[in-house]
């Protein structure tokens, strides 16, 4: 849910008509962010909002009954196809280019997707990429298992260097200066990961990456080959929510990010 924050950004971007030739978005990232492709403003905020409190949407009873905390037929068929559509055309029809981030079960190695239509396939990648460890069922695509991007690369400004994108804007959740530190309880997981050793692996050691990837944005920013926009402090929400006014706060810290990063960013 701190996911909003960047729908908040990009919402501004889109009303200040800013386009890009390419996005690549991670986890929620990839959930919210493929609406700038499709040029849906308030389309984030809107369905969040509208269905914080629909168990099918996200409860505990969704992860009981179906093993998707986000339930999975719901997020990624009812919802764009018949409750607030998705404007497949004009994702289609948009030139930016459109990247997500998953992590292979297997080998615990991300696996970086360019989405050209909003297909199923495509939906597919993106729940994948969104798809947090237990609270989720890994994600079966053309016979490979995946789960969340933010495993194994959840900021992913060097893979979009090396395909040739030599000036970015990055958007985190998480106020400048923020550092990962390993979580104590993670080896609790070991138990429920004997499937995944790759995963548990990505788990235990996602801290150092993830650390070393925020070291190589600041040093992207110093050089000028890079611009962040991030929240000034902690954002207050958590991972799941369920109170639209949360939602919305989020949203709007968002928006005022977005507003004070175009009076700073030179295209």
């Amino acid at each position: 849910m701190r996911g909003l924050f960047t729908a908040g950004v990009l919402d501004v971007l889109m009303e200040h008509d800013v386009k890009f030739d390419g996005v690549i978005g991670v986890s929620a990232g990839a959930c919210f962010g493929c609406n700038y492709k499709s040029g849906q403003i308030g389309r984030v905020i809107r369905y969040n909002k509208r269905f914080a409190a629909d168990s099918r949407y996200c409860s505990w009873s969704s992860l009981f009954k179906t093993g998707d905390m986000f339930g999975a037929d719901f997020c990624y068929r009812e919802l764009p196809l018949e409750l607030d559509v998705f404007d497949s055309n004009a994702f289609a029809a948009n030139p930016i280019e459109f990247h997500v981030v998953a992590t292979d079960c297997e080998d615990g190695k991300p696996v970086y997707r360019r989405l050209e239509r909003a297909d199923d396939a495509a939906f597919r990648w993106i729940q994948a990429s969104a798809s947090m460890p237990l609270v989720s069922r890994p994600v079966e695509i053309d016979g490979r298992h995946y789960l969340d991007g933010g495993l194994s690369d959840g900021i992913p400004l060097r893979y979009f260097e090396s395909i040739g994108y030599e000036r970015n804007v990055v958007i985190t959740t998480r106020p400048h200066g923020y550092r990962k530190f390993p979580r104590k309880t993670t080896c609790l997981l070991k138990p429920f990961m004997r499937r995944y050793p790759a995963i548990y692996q990505a788990l235990k050691t996602r801290h150092l990456w993830y650390n070393k990837a925020l070291e190589y944005i600041d040093e992207r920013v110093a050089s000028g080959h890079a611009f962040l926009i991030a929240p000034k402090e902690p954002l207050p929400i958590s991972r799941v929510c369920h109170d639209p006014d949360v939602m919305q706060r989020v949203y709007d810290i968002g928006r005022s990010a977005g507003e004070e990063g175009l009076q700073c960013m030179r295209f």
